[in-house]
């Protein structure tokens, strides 16, 4: 069964900024090492890097016309999608296990889970 894993920042420092800073040196290298141990697991294919929330827009269509709004659809930066990632696990739990690995999962994000659906 295929699961995507669709991980939320939220309040997880982010390189690039004074939160990050402040994280120890040995921290940071664990950080990083956690998501190349994830995203080399078995079963496991990589979502493409998203830019951060700040770079993003959002399309709606109103009366049949696009319409464009700078920034994310969660208007709360610490709501938007910061990756994903797709995993073929034999259950949920596996899934779980995996997602629970995520660095962001324990810094003041989360990681939401979801089965792959067939709809047409």
């Amino acid at each position: 069964m295929q699961f995507v894993l669709m991980v939320f920042q939220g309040t997880t420092p982010l390189p690039g900024t004074p939160a990050w800073d402040e994280v120890p040196d040995s921290e940071r290298r664990a950080i990083y090492a956690d998501y190349a141990a994830v995203n080399q697991a078995e079963g496991v294919t990589p979502g493409l890097p998203l830019g951060v929330p700040a770079e993003a827009c959002t399309v709606t269509v109103v009366g049949g016309v696009p319409h464009r709004a700078d920034g994310p659809y969660a208007k709360d930066p610490s709501l938007a999608a910061g990756g994903y990632l797709v995993v073929e696990a034999e259950s949920i739990d596996v899934a779980i296990e995996l997602a629970a690995r995520i660095p962001a999962a324990r810094h003041g994000g989360g990681v939401e889970i979801r089965p792959v659906g067939t709809y047409w």
